[in-house]
């Protein structure tokens, strides 16, 4: 059997027990495929990786529960672990290449990526440090201070953590410790980590150990660099703004929505506190547009949120109604302005495309 199928066929398995929820079948099947001969790496990457991103998907075209999906990323982090633990494995995991520190940007939950990155280095022969999910950024400074790595590589999913991800790349250079930054947070070849002044970025895990042994810059602490040095356009206020404004915006955003929408007057107060769940993600990655001046970030959520809404048959239409009202309640900000009405263009080109027929008109 060709390497390909045989991987092709591994993910199948893998993706059976962990959907259904049989975690000792899941830790068999990696097992049994490193007894096949399966190098490891490519069972982490090319199977288990790649049935997580599976799980992803899945939920969000509402084909398995959000209790499925939490089971299952479960699984395959116990999956990794047995494998990490197993006893033959210890002779290539010494860190003959040095010390290394991988974690989460504080507020980042999504460790299952770093998880992967720190396995695939103690692999190739790093000492690794794993600080696991969101890891606040003083402890990650005293941690550099007590075991002076190479360097750090933070990992982030999710963009509205770049602010605070800006804010550990800077405490981690000031002393003396470069930061290769990774995952879809950092957005398209990494444009946002390049723009928050980290010292590389990778694609996944064979990128990052690819970029470690090509070695890091050291930065200078002498050279710290100030936020609005790197980011200029926070000088108009506009992100601190919101930012201090945002439980205002999301009741008072609500509150306008019960005027465009009767219906949501009839809401279950569970029905509301989603809503209001909502209107708090587009105030944040709203924010976040602003503060890396991309508006890609803002119209990329608000397309990824439609998708989910219609998979789950909850129409779109509140989005560009939600995104109105915002725009009712900050007209004094230009920039904000701006994003807001790139959101709704965006939004109304999606509902009148081919793919998705003429769509409801959206300013119903």
């Amino acid at each position: 059997m060709t390497l390909p199928i045989q991987v092709s066929r591994l993910r199948e398995r893998l993706w059976r027990a962990v959907v259904d929820g049989d975690e000792y079948s899941a830790v068999r099947i990696a097992h049994g495929a490193l007894a096949e001969g399966i190098e490891e790496e490519t069972l982490l990457l090319d199977v288990i990786a790649r049935v997580q991103e599976k799980v992803g998907t899945e939920w969000a075209a509402d084909r398995i529960s959000v209790a499925q999906e939490h089971a299952a990323t479960a699984i395959n982090e116990r999956v990794v672990a047995a494998l990490a633990h197993r006893p033959d494995g210890g002779p290539y995991r010494q860190g003959h290449r040095g010390r290394v520190t991988v974690g989460c940007v504080d507020g980042e939950w999504h460790a299952f990526p770093a998880r992967l990155v720190a396995e695939i280095l103690r692999l190739r022969g790093w000492q690794v440090d794993y600080l696991g999910a969101q890891t606040p950024t003083p402890h990650l400074v005293a941690h550099l201070h007590r075991t002076n790595p190479r360097a750090v590589l933070l990992s982030g999913s999710i963009p509205t953590h770049l602010p605070t991800a800006h804010a550990a790349i800077t405490a981690c250079q000031a002393v003396g410790v470069p930061v290769l930054a990774g995952g879809r947070a950092f957005g398209p070849l990494g444009r946002y980590a390049f723009a928050l002044g980290a010292d590389r970025w990778a694609a996944d895990a064979r990128g990052a150990a690819a970029a470690l042994e090509a070695e890091l810059p050291h930065p200078d602490p002498a050279a710290v660099r100030h936020i609005v040095d790197d980011l200029p356009h926070l000088a108009d206020q506009e992100y601190t703004m919101v930012v201090q404004s945002r439980g205002t915006l999301v009741k008072q955003t609500l509150r306008d929505l019960e005027d465009r929408f009767p219906a949501l007057r009839e809401y279950s107060d569970e029905q509301r506190e989603r809503t209001a769940e909502d209107i708090a993600h587009i105030v944040d990655f709203l924010a976040t547009a602003l503060y890396v001046d991309d508006a890609e970030v803002f119209t990329g959520f608000l397309l990824w949120t439609a998708e989910i809404l219609e998979a789950r048959s909850v129409p779109a239409v509140s989005l560009v109604s939600g995104l109105d009202a915002l725009s009712d309640r900050l007209r004094d900000f230009p920039r904000t302005l701006n994003l807001l009405r790139e959101g709704t263009t965006a939004l109304l080109e999606r509902a009148h495309s081919p793919a998705h027929g003429p769509g409801p008109d959206l300013h119903v």
